[in-house]
């Protein structure tokens, strides 16, 4: 099993998709990258089908919340190649009343769950999911509990006042 170098992977996806990476950092020696959605799939289909990366397992899909931002939910894929024993990060922003994305299900059945759960806490709307509807919240719940879109403490609970603590 022979590990493939950041530098290497980066020269693979930048020869097929120099104008789609705009951001690349390496945090803890991890690459990470971000693209658009509309090259989502088909850097997806490059990393799990070319010959010489073989990323054919994907360890998880989730999303990510920066209110302050212009765009502001972040889809986020990590991918392994357990032949060349590298690990990928790729990031999706995209705007708040335009949360879709193309479902990557139709690479990885395995998707299918992660994108329930990532559309049940953070909204996001996979175009072509199966089976898109909330996995551990109620049917019927009109928030996404893990937007940051509401105070961390209820500011009317009388039992975290000062004076209790002695201040």
């Amino acid at each position: 099993m022979t590990k493939i170098t950041n530098e290497e992977l980066l020269n693979s996806i930048k020869t097929k998709f120099d104008n789609e990476v705009t951001s690349v950092t390496e945090p803890f020696g991890l690459l990470t990258i971000e693209t658009g959605r509309e090259t989502i799939i088909d850097l997806l289909t490059f990393l799990k089908t070319d010959a010489k990366l073989q990323f054919i397992f994907l360890t998880d899909i989730t999303a990510i919340h920066y209110p302050e931002t212009e765009k502001p939910i972040g889809i986020i894929y990590h991918l392994h190649s357990l032949v060349n024993n590298v690990r990928i990060r790729i990031k999706v922003f995209v705007t708040d009343g335009d949360v879709h994305i193309p479902t990557a299900t139709v690479l990885w059945n395995g998707a299918n769950w992660m994108e329930r759960e990532t559309y049940d806490f953070f909204g996001v709307v996979f175009d072509g999911h199966p089976d898109l509807r909330r996995i551990l919240n109620v049917d019927d719940m009109t928030v996404f509990p893990m937007r940051k879109e509401y105070p961390l403490e209820d500011p009317n609970r009388v039992d975290k006042r000062d004076y209790f603590f002695g201040r």
